[in-house]
């Protein structure tokens, strides 16, 4: 989902009680509150297509993936994520997570930037994360940057529809033929 521009300058603290009540999701940044704009149905394809994969390969594990409107907070930042997986039992806020073993960004026009810089920068910060992955909307192609057991960052890209890639949590893989089921993409 798109941002645009900051609405207002808010502590963490009024910003979480603002958006129990809030009818628009705002994402906040030391300070700023973005207000959300709305996904297209390709990006919402995507995304559903993402989160049942995952669903399905997560029965029977102790890890719970969300779609779109669970927040992540990465100290005075807190994001709504496009497909988060969580395992950790103690995180158990209802509204808020802290400790993602996943996080999925479906890349659109207005935000790829961000989610190529600014987030990759927060969420590699997280000790829980194993994998952040960028999907592309215009293509099929999906980018993983992938920590290691020494707690390097490796990245690794996946082109064209055949191929497919290996998530920790829940430990399954990938297809880009099941991302993109019922996309069409340009000649």
């Amino acid at each position: 989902m798109a941002q645009t521009a900051p609405i207002g300058r808010l502590s963490i603290a009024e910003y979480l009680a603002s958006e129990q009540r809030s009818q628009v999701k705002h994402e906040y940044a030391a300070g700023l509150v973005f207000a959300m704009a709305g996904a297209s149905e390709r990006h919402n394809r995507i995304t559903l297509n993402i989160g049942s994969a995952l669903l399905a390969a997560s029965r029977g594990t102790p890890c719970i993936p969300f779609v779109a409107d669970m927040r992540v907070r990465v100290d005075e930042v807190v994001y709504y994520p496009d497909v988060m997986v969580c395992r950790d039992p103690g995180d158990d806020d209802a509204y808020l997570k802290h400790a993602p073993c996943v996080v999925i960004e479906v890349l659109s026009e207005s935000t790829e930037r961000i989610d190529r810089g600014e987030k990759l920068y927060n969420y590699q910060r997280l000790a829980s994360l194993r994998a952040y992955a960028l999907v592309a909307q215009d293509l099929p192609r999906a980018e993983i940057y992938r920590r290691d057991n020494d707690g390097r960052w490796l990245y690794e890209c996946h082109d064209g529809i055949d191929a497919g890639f290996d998530l920790p949590c829940p430990p399954t893989r990938l297809t880009l033929a099941g991302i993109y089921e019922r996309i069409a993409f340009a000649p």
